[in-house]
């Protein structure tokens, strides 16, 4: 048994224009799931969307700011009006505005918190309930092993982070018996455009930290959130998996 099967699905994934968020795409459209692609930049994910459908999957891009609630709203609904249902939402999307907390700015502070965890709220109120009516669904919520052990210089970042961690399990408790699981899935350093601004001497000092001893790949996380999305995870909940070569254990 591969472990991955996926019957007549419907995915929306945020932040899918690049990185993780791609990556997530793709493998869930090699499945067979229709992916609607969210991104703030319409080229981004329209880009994405396009090379999916061009190799034979199914997916669509649409542009909406994760932050602004309203907008999030009308997003939802038109497109559960237009595919009749989602059974799976990734909330991929996240920002960095780092710095040390003497000099964090309250506009840093407030733009990081509702980009990485309001966003959740907003599209999981929106969606969750359908899942819940319809008995079946999958919420997973990619944080960080910023937001499990801390990081000098990103107190937005882990907080906003550790907050989706919290989000998680209390979302998991109230869709528990719906038949609606929630999960986390916890990345350490990989290989995206986030990383890749990094000095390559901070960049092997980092490597030093990990047992493994290298970044991991956009599709390492990928992969792990396809499982907690398939058939097969469905008596898995309120859990937090990290993908992190060994890092934080």
């Amino acid at each position: 048994m591969s472990g991955m099967t996926f019957t007549n699905r419907t995915a929306l994934v945020t932040g899918a224009g690049r990185g993780i968020g791609k990556a997530i795409a793709e493998v869930l459209a090699a499945q067979g799931v229709t992916v609607i692609c969210v991104s703030k930049s319409a080229e981004s994910c329209g880009a994405v969307a396009a090379a999916i459908t061009a190799t034979g999957g199914k997916a669509v891009a649409r542009a909406v700011d994760v932050a602004d609630g309203p907008a999030v709203a009308a997003a939802a609904e038109a497109l559960l009006k237009e595919f009749g249902k989602i059974d799976i939402l990734v909330n991929n999307a996240g920002i960095t505005k780092d710095g040390l907390l003497a000099r964090m700015s309250e506009a840093d502070w407030n733009a990081v918190i509702s980009t990485n965890l309001t966003s959740c709220f907003h599209w999981t109120k929106v969606i969750g309930w359908p899942m819940c009516r319809a008995r079946w669904g999958r919420i997973v919520n990619i944080s960080s092993v910023s937001g499990l052990v801390g990081n000098a210089g990103q107190a937005n970042y882990a907080a906003a982070k550790a907050g989706m961690v919290g989000f998680t399990k209390s979302v998991a408790k109230e869709f528990a018996r719906r038949g609606v699981t929630a999960n986390v899935v916890a990345p350490g350093f990989i290989k995206t455009d986030m990383t890749a601004g990094l000095s390559a001497e901070v960049q092997t000092a980092a490597a030093q930290f990990i047992p493994m001893q290298r970044f991991g790949e956009a599709a390492d996380i990928a992969h792990a959130v396809a499982f907690l999305c398939a058939e097969e995870a469905g008596y898995i909940t309120g859990q937090v998996f990290t993908v992190d070569g060994g890092m934080t254990m």
